[in-house]
């Protein structure tokens, strides 16, 4: 192993498309289910205008329309109930007695001991301010393993340290000016911390002082293990956050589904029981009047199987990301 730099951002180690990973962890779960929305209403106006026999027409000699939208009202009312339910069971782990709850308590307070210790303050309530600080300590220390390591006889090894060090305070400086002005409950919080490095940072950490352990003073040996301390630390507090983020995110999708799912509701109902040939005749921008109905109404009645997508999408990716914890590299 020679090389000790790497990228600053998770999309650069994982080399995907800027724009396609953009679409699965950072676009507004909205804006990517309206759009897929918007691509459902778009093909069907397609199919509409090709089709040689117009959807009028069609539905004159058919029930077609009604039932699909028939179906839809099934599914929706169906699909709703069980996401929901899904949702609600994963999140009924939070559900417990007193004495599980004060066995959390006891352990949640017991890390907060330690990284107070560790940071030298008391350690920050809100994520985002506990990952800053503990990504500007992890700073400060590999400095220090510099600083200390500055008089060696053994330059191959402070070549090395440096290149190493020089790396991680580019990926810290990244990560810290992205955290600022970061609340919980968005993906904001949680980017800039999945782009810091840490596990890669472990292994690199760990196989230096290894490597070159017999030529290392017991103050050097000190600065190593200091610097481990703190990017192990970073790990467990961001996946600690990233699965409170998940949760946040599973009761998002609830209510989002909840929300879309009343207007797909109406929208596939008032399809069945109002609409039929004679309802819309006529013609919009060339386009018969009842093509533009029926796509639309199409497009708005998939919106909670959108919603559940666009958000599923997200949280797949986020899983696939972080399915190691330490340094343990899938890529």
């Amino acid at each position: 192993m020679n090389d000790l730099s790497t990228d600053s951002t998770l999309r650069e180690r994982t080399g995907v498309n800027k724009y396609w990973f953009w679409l699965l962890l950072g676009a507004n779960r909205w804006v990517v289910a309206g759009a897929l929305a918007f691509l459902i209403f778009l093909v069907f106006m397609i199919w509409g205008v090709l089709k040689p026999v117009s959807l009028l027409s069609t539905m004159q000699s058919s029930d077609m329309v009604e039932t699909v939208f028939a179906s839809l009202v099934g599914a929706i009312i169906t699909g709703t109930t069980l996401v929901v339910t899904i949702n609600q069971l994963v999140l009924s782990q939070e559900i417990g007695s007193l004495g599980s709850q004060r066995s959390r308590m006891d352990v949640t307070m017991d890390f907060r001991q330690n990284t107070d210790s560790l940071l030298g303050m008391t350690t920050p309530a809100d994520p985002a301010a506990y990952l800053y600080a503990l990504i500007e300590t992890s700073e400060q220390r590999a400095q220090t393993l510099r600083d200390t390591l500055s008089e060696t006889e053994n330059q191959t090894l402070y070549k090395k340290v440096n290149e190493y060090v020089t790396d991680l305070l580019e990926n810290a400086d990244h990560a810290r000016n992205h955290l600022e002005d970061t609340d919980f409950g968005t993906f904001d919080v949680l980017s800039p911390a999945l782009d810091y490095n840490y596990d890669r940072k472990m292994h690199d950490v760990r196989w230096l002082g290894m490597e070159y352990e017999d030529s290392l003073t017991d103050e050097e040996r000190s600065a190593f293990r200091n610097l481990l301390e703190v990017l192990t630390m970073y790990g467990v507090v961001r996946e600690y956050v990233k699965d409170l983020y998940i949760q946040w995110a599973l009761v998002k999708l609830s209510r989002a589904i909840l929300y879309a799912a009343v207007i797909a509701l109406t929208v596939a109902g008032g399809m069945v029981v109002f609409v039929d040939p004679t309802t819309f005749t006529g013609t919009f921008l060339g386009i018969e009047s009842i093509l533009w109905i029926v796509s639309a109404a199409f497009a708005i009645s998939a919106l909670p199987f959108l919603l559940f997508t666009s958000y599923i999408l997200r949280l797949a990716t986020l899983a696939k990301q972080t399915l190691s914890m330490g340094p343990l590299i899938l890529s």
